[in-house]
């Protein structure tokens, strides 16, 4: 399988995956039900909220915050993602060759290889990983919506360390390590966009537009130093959708579109702007090579 690194893509290729993901930028415009009840005054879902689910919302920041400086238990397995893309590009090159001839050892794979895969090996990979993630975060949230209060509380932590998870994954599936504080960062402005309403997603956009740029790194670090902020336009929307879970019967199903809603949003949102960076990186090496 030594063919697998060289990326495949020429201009006209990535240019077109880059005009559908700023298609599906423009698309998320929309603000649905469940958003719409998240932009309601924070300070009736302050006055309605239990107290048990107030300590875990302000838990849930302090996790973040540790979260961007080190990391913490929240770090995916590196080796997980870059044995199921190795897999998958396997199975990429049996669909184009007939069969997998070359099985001669390899060194082990690493983020510099994953870099280098075609974009169709990346997006199975990605697709695959979330696939999974939602399936789970839906039968967790229908789990503890029996449960009332108690179980819904245990259910935050939960459900924020499979939005960091997936995101991490989603990094990794696009040849990005989430080790770097940077890429922390940038995990938590997926966040940000997956929760915001239409003027925040554009200035999330704009501001992710030159994060790789080396004249603005120092200015994305600085605008972090308020990540409360950030993470105060995620608690509003994700603490309404807790309170409706505390429905008798009802917090089952509402629960598991909840979780399964938070999942889906999280991990699009990290795929496609993860997907766009590795674009427009490979537009950019193009350029400087002709």
């Amino acid at each position: 399988m030594k063919q697998v690194a060289p990326y495949r893509e020429d201009q006209d290729q990535l240019r077109h995956e880059l005009n559908n993901i700023e298609a599906w930028e423009k698309e998320q415009k929309d603000i649905f039900f469940w958003e719409k009840i998240g932009r309601w005054p924070f300070m009736l879902l302050d006055r309605l909220t239990p107290k048990i689910i107030k300590d875990k919302l302000e838990q849930l920041l302090n996790e973040l915050g540790s979260f961007i400086q080190n990391g913490g238990k929240y770090l995916v397995k590196e080796e997980t993602v870059l044995n199921k893309l190795e897999q998958t590009a396997r199975e990429y090159i049996i669909r184009q060759n007939g069969t997998d001839s070359d099985r001669s050892p390899e060194p082990a794979w690493g983020l510099k290889q994953a870099a280098e895969l075609p974009l169709t090996i990346m997006d199975q990979t990605a697709d695959d990983m979330i696939s999974g993630r939602i399936t789970f975060a839906t039968a967790q949230g229908a789990t503890t919506g029996i449960g009332g209060v108690f179980t819904i509380a245990a259910d935050i932590p939960i459900l924020l360390g499979l939005s960091l998870k997936v995101l991490q994954e989603m990094a990794l599936c696009y040849g990005f390590n989430p080790d770097d504080k940077q890429e922390r960062i940038f995990i938590i402005k997926c966040m940000q966009f997956a929760s915001s309403d239409i003027v925040g997603k554009k200035a999330v956009l704009e501001e992710l537009a030159l994060f790789d740029a080396p004249s603005r790194q120092a200015q994305v670090f600085s605008q972090m130093q308020g990540w409360r902020e950030v993470v105060n336009t995620y608690r509003d929307q994700f603490g309404w959708k807790k309170l409706l879970q505390l429905v008798p019967i009802a917090g089952i199903l509402f629960g598991s579109i909840a979780n399964r809603s938070a999942i889906r949003d999280v991990a699009e949102a990290g795929k496609m702007l993860y997907k766009k960076r590795r674009i427009l990186m490979r537009l950019a090496e193009a350029e400087n090579e002709s």
